[in-house]
């Protein structure tokens, strides 16, 4: 059970950016196209996502690298 007392560790979209290492504009794409990663609060039009959301986005940009790469246009970093 969670303490009453116990408050909620929310990221923004430039927060997960940061931790992966992807461009902003990447992560943001993948946040608004991607309807299983949704926001876990809003303040105003900020959305707010947990811990979790940063592994769902690594999925994500990993499987659009690797479907990239298929197709012949892999990056070399």
């Amino acid at each position: 059970m969670i303490p009453a007392t116990a408050v909620p560790r929310l990221i923004t979209p430039g927060v997960i950016a940061s931790e992966l290492g992807e461009p902003l504009h990447r992560v943001q794409r993948v946040l608004a196209t991607r309807a299983h990663i949704r926001p876990a609060a809003r303040a105003g039009t900020l959305r707010l996502y947990d811990r979790a959301a940063i592994a769902l986005v690594r999925q994500e940009l990993s499987a659009i690298n690797a479907r990239r790469c298929r197709e012949g246009v892999c990056n070399a970093g």
